[in-house]
């Protein structure tokens, strides 16, 4: 997927552009239907990043690994990230959502104070069997990630 994407990125936009230019040479016209496609060109760009961690994300739900709603958010993220960021983004989650694994085990291997008891969510976390809330590991590697995107670096 991701080399089709580079092929778009370095084929569409120069083709377009040149028959853009000839087309307007020659008969002072551009074409509408040559500016949809640059457009569109641009949204399945935009959106390829997303829609790959979508198909790969849905694919762990289906097999029980990870939630639908991390599944939903990875892909939404990696919207935001492209595929520049896309694969530092995939470790960190994975490393950070490792550690949040062993962390839960751990906290659930432990008795839990009767102070923390009191909590419903923090009691939730402590149950033997529980899911993880990876949705924390995937927000956290992306507000990481972030800075470094083209949203938030200055343009040169």
């Amino acid at each position: 997927m991701i080399m089709i994407a580079d092929a778009i990125r370095l084929t569409l936009f120069p083709a377009m552009m040149a028959l853009a230019a000839s087309s307007d040479l020659l008969t002072m016209t551009i074409s509408n239907r040559l500016s949809l496609i640059l457009l569109g060109g641009f949204f399945v760009l935009d959106l390829s990043a997303g829609c790959v961690v979508l198909i790969a994300a849905f694919g762990l739900f289906a097999r029980g690994i990870i939630g639908g709603g991390d599944a939903k958010l990875a892909a939404a993220a990696a919207l935001w990230l492209g595929f520049d960021h896309l694969l530092p983004y995939l470790i960190l989650a994975s490393l950070l959502g490792g550690a949040l694994s062993v962390g839960l085990i751990w906290f659930r291997m432990t008795p839990m104070p009767e102070w923390l008891a009191r909590h419903a969510w923090i009691e939730r976390l402590h149950q033997k069997g529980g899911g993880v809330p990876y949705g924390v590991a995937l927000a956290a590697a992306a507000l990481a990630v972030y800075p470094d995107t083209a949203w938030m670096t200055p343009a040169a």
